[in-house]
């Protein structure tokens, strides 16, 4: 396993990170625990989770995922200090959590606080904003006219966005957390989160994590190099386009059991031609190089210059030792060429 350093932290975290969003829908507490126990053996020491997982979210659902995690440490309370865990406060728009209102800093510290109790640990080492109280170019907002900035009161913003920053830096001297990252956010989000931890002496962003994969690489070259520049951890998540680069959703698929199977994640804004033309194209360069079109597109983000930890996901434990093997896999300079020919033919598929 390869290590990169997160950010500023001076954590140092593998090259994988294990997604655990399915984790109490789709996968039970045993599952569970073979994918952290097998994660752990392979050298993975980052996990990812979410106050809102598992998915798809509901009321029903909420917390779930932390709590399966806190049942294992639970039982193996001597390991806690392996791995980084990260996890996430939900942002605005779910009623069933905080009455679907912004995060604010009164939030955060409830948050945390019930993150901490269902995690059953003392201390949550990347504290994540899973979304931010604007409207961002993500879950397919990316197109003109699906977006507006100019309706958003940038001061009350800003303002919005210190008190977040005061509530985090209170919980980082409290012990509760180490760092804190952002997600689903943008190049202004960052670079607003820098000058106010700079101007008023608070905790300085760590990470962000947005969506990334051959099919969804809005984030190059622009934010990736901000991150780059500014010592900002790059984590994408989703690299396989929730599954569809497996090629398993090819001509309306939906294997019993999948993720597209649940009526929430049924294809979602990526099951549309042009992203199935692209999967296709690069599921023959798999072919053609001897390699799954799951390995092809998850060792293609790993060598994205810039990115710092890839976060997977899996139902099953075949699929997991098959995607963990993928961060193995050095592409060759010709893989690349036939792969960057699909990708100008196909820049924005969905």
């Amino acid at each position: 396993m390869k290590y990169s350093t997160l950010g500023r932290t001076g954590l140092e975290v593998s090259r994988v990170c294990l997604g655990t969003m399915t984790w109490g829908t789709q996968n039970t507490q045993e599952d569970a625990d073979a994918q952290i126990e097998y994660a752990l053996a392979q050298g993975i020491n980052f996990f990812d989770t979410a106050e809102m997982y598992s998915v798809p979210p509901t009321p029903e659902s909420y917390g779930k995922t932390e709590t399966i995690i806190g049942d294992w440490l639970s039982r193996n309370p001597h390991r806690r200090d392996e791995f980084v865990l990260a996890t996430k406060i939900a942002g605005n728009g779910l009623r069933y959590i905080r009455g679907g209102g912004d995060i604010t800093g009164e939030a955060i510290i409830s948050s945390i606080d019930a993150s901490l109790e269902r995690l059953q640990t003392d201390y949550i080492d990347l504290y994540q904003m899973h979304w931010p109280n604007r409207t961002t170019p993500h879950f397919a907002k990316h197109h003109p006219g699906r977006i507006t900035f100019t309706d958003v009161d940038t001061e009350a913003h800003k303002a919005q966005m210190l008190e977040i920053l005061q509530a985090l830096d209170e919980s980082v001297k409290a012990g509760k957390i180490r760092h804190f990252g952002l997600s689903d956010d943008t190049t202004w989000g960052i670079s607003e989160y820098i000058k106010l931890s700079e101007k008023h002496g608070l905790a300085r962003v760590a990470s962000i994590q947005n969506e990334f994969s051959l099919l969804h690489a809005k984030d190059w070259p622009y934010l990736i190099e901000q991150c780059v520049r500014d010592d900002v951890a790059y984590l994408p998540w989703s690299p396989l386009a929730a599954g569809a680069l497996t090629g398993k959703y090819l001509n309306g698929a939906r294997p019993e059991g999948s993720r597209w199977s649940y009526a929430q994640r049924n294809g979602l804004f990526r099951d549309t031609e042009l992203s199935n033309a692209a999967i296709a194209e690069y599921c023959d360069v798999a072919q053609k190089h001897g390699l799954m079109p799951a390995q092809l597109a998850l060792a293609w983000c790993d060598q994205v210059d810039g990115v710092t930890s890839t976060i997977i996901g899996a139902t099953k434990m075949d699929q997991l030792i098959e995607d963990i093997g993928a961060f193995e896999i050095a592409l060759s300079d010709d893989v690349l060429k036939d792969v960057a020919d699909v990708f100008k033919r196909y820049p924005m598929p969905y």
